[in-house]
C-alpha cells in the first residue's frame, strides 16, 4: 500500500468530507405545467414525463 507523504490537517480533512453537500440537484422546468422538477423523473404536480402522462394526479376519488 502506498502511504501519504505528509499528514493532512484536521481542517483540510473536514473540508474534503463536506464538499459533497455543495452540489445542487439539476432542476428543470416541466414543459406541461412549468413547475420545477428533477431531470428524468415524473413531474410531481402534473404526472407527465417526456410529453406522456405517466401518473394520474388529482383524479383519484
Amino acid at each position: 500500500m502506498a502511504h501519504p507523504k505528509r499528514k493532512w490537517s484536521k481542517a483540510r480533512t473536514s473540508r474534503h468530507r463536506s464538499i459533497w453537500k455543495l452540489s445542487v440537484p439539476g432542476f428543470v422546468e416541466c414543459p406541461q405545467c412549468h413547475a420545477k422538477m428533477l431531470r428524468r423523473k415524473v413531474c410531481k404536480s402534473c404526472g407527465y414525463l417526456d410529453g406522456k402522462q405517466v401518473i394520474a394526479i388529482g383524479e383519484e376519488a
